[in-house]
């Protein structure tokens, strides 16, 4: 059975994390904006939208443990995906929280705890034109100005599904088939290079480093860096 939730749709706000996080007592929510002006990405980096853009965040309440929220990131992402279905045919995962169309950012995901209450949010690029250097889009042509509400609602109801699960069922597999950071050369910051080698039980990225394996979580580290695929 499909968890029930609140849904909440704007034309325009600051930032939807923010807006969960003011309603965060009727959590699950879903608050979804065709536009945001404060949108933020990990470690508060800016995001900037798209004409046609996506910009949702799920409030929600897990019940597993916190020692497991890490991986809830890579889980957003794999519903992320599973949303956008076939349209998302090329589009990849670069651990741990970005979307990836070719070598261009097309969405990011931002997971954000406080107390018992966790809001996961989702910006992408739906359709952009005349994008500036650098900038890509998830579609190559305007799926008009429903689209984002229906892909967030596809999300949040992926995202909530696979939440119903224990955490050791998360779907790891899945995220590793579409994880273009495995099987490349990185560096990260603040102190590192190696090879992405595969994706722990939860959720870090296994690098093999010139002294051996290495666990990357993403609490310990800024950013990694994609140097190419491994020869």
């Amino acid at each position: 059975m499909a968890t029930p939730y609140e849904k909440l749709i704007l034309d325009r706000t600051t930032s939807t994390q923010d807006e969960v996080w003011a309603r965060s007592e009727s959590v699950p929510l879903l608050v979804v904006a065709r536009s945001q002006t404060r949108g933020r990405g990990r470690s508060g980096a800016r995001w900037s939208n798209a004409p046609r853009a996506l910009a949702a965040s799920l409030g929600f309440r897990p019940h597993w443990p916190p020692s497991s929220w890490p991986r809830l990131t890579l889980v957003a992402g794999v519903a992320a995906l599973r949303a956008l279905g076939d349209p998302a045919r090329d589009v990849t995962l670069k651990w741990p929280n970005d979307l990836v169309r070719g070598p261009l950012k097309v969405g990011g995901l931002l997971t954000e705890a406080s107390g018992d209450t966790v809001v996961a949010g989702w910006g992408a690029n739906l359709f952009w034109p005349d994008a500036p250097g650098g900038t890509g889009a998830l579609l190559d042509s305007d799926p008009g100005p429903e689209a984002g509400a229906d892909i967030a609602e596809r999300w949040a109801e992926e995202l909530l599904s696979l939440l119903a699960r224990e955490p050791d069922d998360w779907p790891r597999d899945e995220y590793r088939r579409r994880c273009s950071t495995l099987g490349r050369a990185v560096t990260w910051v603040p102190d590192g290079t190696g090879t992405a080698v595969d994706i722990s039980p939860d959720g870090g990225l296994v690098v093999d480093t010139d002294t051996g394996l290495r666990t990357l979580t993403s609490a310990a580290v800024t950013e990694v860096r994609d140097r190419g695929l491994s020869r």
